[in-house]
């Protein structure tokens, strides 16, 4: 076989490559979106049950073992209702919403570092001021009362429904360790 032969068996080879990745990465960006926090998706409900220990990882393992989901919803508890996990039989587009947890079959959980808030962790310790807030209240104003001190090393933010009907915000004058926890978001202020 003569060189130019050689050369061009080459570049047809490496354009086939090519190709083939291509088609792999349009094929993995066109896939459904993972399991994420603050998601729900609305329809296609077949099964409803209460998740007693608050935690979107059970709903996420029950449509795994499930051979007819495609999909799940995970409600975090309010003053109203406790956890509630909805299997799906088809996949749903996602909506953004701050009571839920989402995802597809084979996805798990992905709780995000969202905007210097550190989604499904709990540092414990450290209080020196514990707030009660408003029903509606969010993570980011429990930010906004630690960023509003000098002393505040640290917060976390716990969920309505998971000790009392309301949320409640902790500061801290040191940063505790962090642990996984879905009743909480934390963060760090620098």
């Amino acid at each position: 076989m003569s060189a130019v032969s050689r050369l061009s068996a080459r570049r047809c080879g490496l354009l086939g490559l090519a190709a083939a990745v291509a088609l792999a990465l349009l094929a993995w960006a066109d896939r459904p979106a993972g399991a994420q926090v603050g998601w729900d998706r609305p329809g296609s409900d077949y099964s409803t049950f209460a998740v007693r220990n608050a935690d979107p990882a059970v709903c996420a393992a029950r449509c795994e073992r499930d051979g007819r989901c495609r999909a799940w919803s995970f409600a975090y508890p309010t003053a109203e209702h406790g956890a509630v996990c909805r299997l799906k039989a088809q996949v749903q587009p996602r909506v953004a919403d701050p009571c839920c947890a989402s995802g597809v079959k084979g996805a798990g959980v992905i709780e995000s570092n969202d905007g210097g808030a550190e989604i499904g962790i709990d540092r414990a310790g450290g209080d020196y001021q514990t707030l009660d807030l408003t029903a509606d209240a969010s993570w980011q104003t429990c930010k906004a009362a630690c960023e509003g001190e000098s002393r505040c090393r640290a917060w976390t933010f716990l969920r309505a429904g998971y000790v009392g009907p309301a949320p409640r915000c902790y500061l801290k004058s040191r940063i505790p360790a962090p642990r996984k926890r879905p009743c909480c978001v934390s963060g760090v202020v620098k």
